[in-house]
């Protein structure tokens, strides 16, 4: 009711109890997101390293057209890099 005195807008719903046969009103308790983007800790050649609030974060994206041995070959080499990056982060 406040917030209504004051002018503002309150989302709820209203319904009809039930036993008593009255409209009641029940808001909706809205707070804001709270989103905080990644850090970028270091770009990759086919991938990034980023950190989060709870997470450290690998992304790898190789085409397949290269083949098995260097797709695992990539993958070596830039888990390496990502290593590195998160250990300099550190220091």
């Amino acid at each position: 009711m406040e917030y209504l005195m004051n002018g503002k807008c309150v989302e709820g719903s209203l319904r009809i109890d039930q036993w008593t046969g009255n409209v009641t009103f029940k808001a909706y308790n809205r707070k804001p997101r709270r989103h905080y983007r990644d850090r970028l800790i270091e770009t990759l050649e086919h991938g990034w390293v980023k950190e989060s609030a709870e997470r450290i974060k690998v992304y790898e994206s190789i085409p397949k057209k290269i083949g098995a041995l260097r797709v695992c070959k990539t993958l070596e080499r830039e888990t390496m890099l990502a290593e590195i990056a998160i250990l300099e982060k550190k220091n």
